[in-house]
C-alpha cells in the first residue's frame, strides 16, 4: 500500500474554486500563477478534469503558502444527502 497521496488533499472542483477565492484571484489569474491556461482552471472547477501531478502538488503548495484550509471545504460526494 503506498502513502503517497497520505496528507495530501484531493482536489476537486468546490476545494479548487474555494482556493481561487481565498486567494481572491480570477481563473485567468490563478492559470498564470500556476503555469496553464484559464480554460484548464475552468475544467477543473466545473469537475471536467482533475488536476494531476504536478498541477496538484502545485495546488497543494499554493494552498499551504495561502494558509487556506482545504480540509474545511466540504467535498460534493460528503455534502449530498442521500
Amino acid at each position: 500500500m503506498s502513502n503517497r497521496n497520505k496528507g495530501r488533499p484531493q482536489w476537486d472542483s468546490e476545494h479548487i474554486r474555494a482556493l481561487r477565492r481565498h486567494l481572491g484571484l480570477t481563473q485567468r489569474e490563478l492559470a498564470d500563477r500556476l503555469g496553464t491556461r484559464q480554460q484548464t482552471i475552468s475544467e477543473w472547477e466545473t469537475g471536467m478534469y482533475k488536476p494531476r501531478g504536478a498541477s496538484a502538488t502545485l495546488l497543494s503548495i499554493t494552498a499551504e503558502r495561502a494558509k487556506f484550509d482545504y480540509q474545511s471545504i466540504p467535498s460534493q460526494k460528503t455534502s449530498k444527502k442521500s
